[in-house]
């Protein structure tokens, strides 16, 4: 039996010598000085046309991840800048690289277990059980919790609250947040903040953005926050200052003293 290979497609972008084409968009005649920015990247993405619902969600949460000052992204790109200047879109690749389950990215870990309780049969006994397995670990729960913002994250409540504003989104990805808010503090015994992945997860699962590509959001976004601090770091460095206080503030030991110590 012959087995005939399907010949890869790609329905994203085409050409010819006098115009191209987006999807199905001529992007001269069509999306030229007619669409914005996030209106393209939406149908690009998803594959439909944005509603004016998935602007509003989308502009905010790119807003909400584009910046959060010195973080390990933001002084990575500092820093390979530093070391190339001339390679701007390595520092910024670098700075990328950064974003994922610890830092930025985390709204994907966060929506794969909203996943899971909007598929279960009993919601809270999934979030219960969400929140003593990660107690168990010792690990916060994807989504809760912050090392800053205490007693509460004020970004994750307002994209909460800009969430439950829309009338045109079910809401049953904010109600799996809110269940699993509930069963976080049950179990930690206090009330654990949602952070802003937290909430990040819940509204772009409103629009119908898939779990595994929510971190593609954070890296969009992020990238025009770390070429502002490139921008900053030409006309104020600090990579090398950076450099000079690791330098200093971690000293060498030998590995002698440090196998007795």
């Amino acid at each position: 039996m012959t087995t005939t290979k399907k010949t890869p497609t790609t329905s994203l972008c085409t050409h010819t010598l006098t115009s191209l084409t987006y999807g199905n968009a001529n992007l001269v005649a069509d999306l030229m000085g007619k669409t914005t920015f996030t209106e393209v990247m939406l149908m690009q993405i998803l594959g439909r046309k944005a509603r004016p619902v998935d602007l509003r969600v989308t502009d905010v949460v790119l807003i909400v991840l584009m910046e959060h000052g010195l973080t390990p992204s933001a002084i990575a790109t500092r820093l390979i800048y530093m070391s190339a200047p001339e390679n701007l879109q390595g520092a910024v690749s670098a700075g990328l690289l950064a974003v994922g389950s610890s830092f930025v990215g985390t709204m994907e870990n966060c929506s794969g277990l909203l996943d899971r309780i909007i598929a279960a049969p009993d919601a809270h006994a999934e979030a219960l059980e969400i929140a003593r397995h990660y107690k168990a670990l010792k690990s916060p729960v994807p989504g809760f919790g912050h090392h800053l913002h205490k007693p509460v994250d004020p970004r994750a409540y307002k994209l909460l609250e800009l969430g439950r504003a829309e009338p045109e989104l079910h809401g049953n990805r904010i109600r799996a947040l809110e269940t699993l808010s509930k069963a976080v503090d049950e179990v930690a015994g206090r009330a654990i903040t949602i952070n802003a992945t937290g909430a990040v997860a819940a509204l772009l699962g409103e629009i119908e953005v898939p779990t595994a590509i929510m971190r593609g959001f954070a890296v969009i976004s992020r990238a025009a926050g770390l070429v502002a601090h490139i921008v900053e770091e030409q006309r104020d460095p600090s990579g090398r200052f950076i450099w000079d206080t690791v330098e200093h503030a971690i000293p060498f030991v030998s590995p002698g003293a440090a196998t007795e110590a």
